[in-house]
């Protein structure tokens, strides 16, 4: 099988040597050619480039973000070119979070996930996985509106001065974020969905396609713990962001026992096929723990069976 190893040289997780003993490993059971990422939106150039010329799988070795760039680029559709089935992706854990990849049962450490992709490739093992499509580009595991975007927002321009992207440093921009910079007087976003009552205003809501929302450490931080590749969408969002209903709200998201959170202030869906999130200023957006910017509104909506994973 032809397979592309699609490498973020700057990933945090990973070194030069264990990158060689990945594509080493790889090379024994696929034709792989290795291509790191450049810049910004290669990922997504390079996916395109081999499910154009017939690659069979593509594989990552970085973060979430290069993974959602593989994925919009394995699912563009350019004019003139035959609607065929795009290549199975494999993803290994290269970044500092790695969501989509454990929440696809594979381990944390990418010599580990490796030998896992193997063992599947070697047992013709894979599995098709619905995603979330927000606008024009899909997400693997959540989109989010709101002081989630803007805590990425702040890691992301420490990261660009040089600062290692740690679970430590997601807490510190929280907190930051939280009490010094985030409009906690005025919730801007307000939820629609077919069939149901406008619901809001939030000052944050977040749309999963899988659960946990996120990890902090080895800890999963769970907003919508049913939320499945085999569902439509989830969505959290709160009316407050007092300090006390968020400590009670963060507690229940970090609890082990894995259950919805609740509260007056909580506003929860389950499978939801498609909805849209409209805000009364621009809002700071996330797609997969990258931010894209700010938005006033954005449609969502849940592609079942959208791609084929090795894993």
């Amino acid at each position: 099988m032809r397979a592309l190893l699609i490498v973020n040289p700057h990933a945090t997780s990973t070194t030069r040597l264990r990158r060689d003993v990945i594509a080493r490993a790889l090379a024994s059971a696929v034709e792989l050619e290795i291509v790191e990422t450049r810049y910004r939106g290669h990922g997504t150039t390079l996916a395109a480039a081999a499910a154009s010329e017939g690659v069979g799988l593509v594989l990552t070795l970085g973060g979430d973000g290069t993974v959602n760039e593989a994925v919009n680029g394995l699912l563009q559709r350019p004019a003139g070119r035959t609607a065929t089935a795009p290549p199975a992706l494999a993803a290994l854990p290269g970044g500092s979070a790695n969501v989509f990849v454990r929440a696809l049962g594979l381990p944390a450490d990418p010599v580990d996930a490796t030998g896992q992709v193997l063992a599947a490739l070697t047992g013709g093992r894979s599995r098709s996985i619905g995603l979330g499509l927000a606008g024009d580009r899909y997400f693997t595991f959540n989109s989010g509106l709101g002081i989630d975007a803007e805590v990425v927002r702040a890691v992301e321009g420490r990261r660009a001065h040089g600062r290692s992207v740690t679970p430590a440093l997601y807490l510190r921009m929280a907190t930051r974020q939280f009490y010094r910079l985030t409009d906690r007087r005025h919730p801007a976003v307000t939820l629609t969905a077919a069939g149901q009552e406008p619901d809001g205003p939030m000052y944050w809501c977040t749309v999963s396609n899988t659960s946990p929302w996120t990890y902090l450490g080895r800890r999963p931080v769970s907003t919508n713990p049913e939320a499945s590749f085999d569902l439509g969408l989830d969505v959290f969002g709160l009316r407050s962001l007092s300090t006390a209903a968020t400590v009670r709200t963060l507690r229940q998201m970090l609890s082990a026992r894995q259950a919805p959170p609740r509260g007056r202030g909580i506003i929860a869906r389950h499978d939801l096929p498609a909805l849209t999130l409209r805000a009364d200023r621009p809002v700071a957006f996330q797609i997969d723990g990258e931010y894209v910017g700010e938005r006033e509104e954005v449609r969502f909506r849940a592609v079942p069976d959208a791609l084929r994973v090795v894993m």
